[in-house]
């Protein structure tokens, strides 16, 4: 299914509950109830923990980021295998993956200095101080992010993924490719979802 069917999708309402803004001209018609919403998001986790295999240190929790939604939600869920809980939360997505900004992700690239989000799944590692503090390094683990040392794609804090952007912009700010958190926010990435566990990326629309 190509982007402009799916955006298509987004036009059948005027507002969603719980922005401060409604998202310009595209919003989804028909929500999930949360409990359907939930167990798809832990069932995507626990085929690509499986899919991982031993690569994984931990299996508990994994990270699952939705990039067919906009980034005027949240679009990355904590999914816990071991309680069946999801929490979500605001992530930013690359300025080369959505070249208009309008808050959607057009397309995933793997290749260095294209600014792009890439898809597919990651091991978190270990925390080191970077340009935005505390941050979380990845290994990609597919072709898709390959290149995701090489260009530095990691899980960090930034201004631009504060919630206060979502009440002026009604959208976040865009990273060089790399998962950007509200500072917040990513302290439960960095207690939750670092030490070798799983972060999936890709397309998936559910909401």
């Amino acid at each position: 299914m190509g982007t402009g069917l799916n955006r298509r999708q987004f036009c059948q309402t005027a507002a969603i509950a719980g922005t401060a803004l409604a998202l310009p001209a595209r919003v989804f018609a028909q929500p999930m109830s949360a409990g359907v919403r939930d167990r798809k998001i832990l069932e995507i986790a626990k085929r690509e923990v499986e899919r991982a295999g031993n690569v994984l240190w931990r299996k508990d929790v994994a990270g699952v980021a939705d990039f067919g939604l906009p980034s005027s939600l949240p679009r990355f869920h904590f999914a816990n295998l071991e309680n069946g809980t999801v929490r979500s939360f605001l992530v930013s997505h690359g300025k080369g993956s959505d070249p208009d900004h309008d808050g959607f992700l057009d397309f995933f690239s793997n290749q260095p200095n294209s600014n792009c989000t890439s898809r597919g799944a990651y091991i978190t590692w270990e925390w080191y101080t970077g340009k935005y503090g505390t941050s979380i390094r990845l290994g990609g683990l597919d072709p898709d992010n390959s290149n995701c040392l090489q260009r530095a794609i990691v899980m960090h804090s930034a201004w631009y993924a504060e919630p206060t952007m979502l009440e002026k912009w009604g959208k976040l700010g865009r990273s060089d490719g790399c998962f950007a958190m509200g500072p917040e926010d990513f302290r439960e990435a960095l207690w939750n979802l670092s030490g070798g566990r799983l972060l999936f990326a890709d397309r998936l629309w559910i909401y």
